[in-house]
């Protein structure tokens, strides 16, 4: 099995077979994202992807229940180098349960309705997207390359389909100028996708990206920890999915909290109230990270 650069994989992959299908990511413009900056996108040889699958089906065979397949927005290959890759992890590893990738609203709206069927049947059924907020305004200002109505329609196609979506938001991304904004905004999105899994990171400014030269020039502003835990009280509050997991495990936050939204709604609020009143503790300086 062969890595080029640094590997990334969401939270819930730890236990899971990185599959590097792709190099990089086929956007690659997000303001604040340095994951890929160094890596110049390709899709790897048909042969080199299989050669990798079948080494770690000889090393951990049965092991494997879950493969993501990486980098940054691997759904963006065509259907004709999913389907052997798909085919080989079903062959390969007789215990798997759930293959998944990152993608973008943009390669998801890209893809036929008949190749997300397709590629569900192969055995894709969760896809990570990231929209990081639902404000126009701040989609544009970070560069993501889609908006709200992309990704409402990005979702409806998903479920269509029958993949599951794990969506992802960004505290911080409006700044404290559209802080209001982007959490009111990120929880419309969160309604309108309705996803089965919602993840809250928060935004860290990492020197020579994009945002760090606009928040050197006075441009752009990171909220406080203050806050931030008021923008993760906006969205919780009005989010209305039908039944999604909900996280702010991932260590870029200061408090983790999980539940089930709208089940959960009252006992998150609480907690962030109450790590906002100061009787809740939040995660050290030094404990957080990317």
């Amino acid at each position: 099995m062969r890595y080029e650069g640094a590997i990334y994989r969401p939270p819930s992959e730890a236990r899971s077979y990185i599959l590097q299908a792709t190099i990089g990511c086929s956007w690659n413009h997000c303001t604040y994202c340095d994951m890929y900056r160094a890596k110049t996108f390709r899709v790897r040889a048909l042969d080199q992807i299989l050669a990798d699958v079948k080494a770690a089906g000889a090393a951990y065979g049965e092991d494997v229940r879950k493969v993501f397949v990486a980098d940054g927005d691997a759904l963006v290959m065509d259907l004709a180098q999913w389907q052997p890759i798909l085919e080989a992890c079903r062959e390969t590893f007789p215990r798997l349960v759930r293959v998944s990738a990152y993608a973008t609203a943009m390669n998801l709206n890209a893809k036929s309705e008949g190749e997300l069927r397709r590629l569900r049947e192969l055995g894709l059924t969760l896809l990570y997207i990231g929209p990081e907020t639902g404000d126009d305004a701040t989609f544009k200002r970070i560069a993501k390359g889609a908006g709200f109505d992309d990704h409402v329609a990005a979702a409806e196609r998903a479920r269509a389909a029958g993949i599951a979506l794990s969506t992802i938001f960004l505290l911080g991304a409006g700044g404290t100028e559209r802080w209001r904004e982007h959490a009111e905004a990120s929880a419309r999105l969160i309604t309108a996708m309705d996803p089965q899994f919602v993840s809250l990171l928060t935004l860290t400014v990492i020197p020579d990206t994009p945002i760090a030269k606009l928040e050197a020039r006075g441009g752009f502003e990171l909220p406080t920890i203050e806050g931030t835990l008021r923008e993760l009280r906006t969205i919780v509050a009005l989010a209305e999915p039908t039944a999604a997991i909900f996280r702010t495990n991932h260590a870029s936050n200061y408090l983790p909290l999980s539940g089930r939204l709208p089940r959960d709604r009252e006992r998150i609020v609480a907690a962030v109230d109450g790590a906002l009143a100061g009787e809740v503790a939040l995660r050290p300086e030094w404990a957080r990270g990317l």
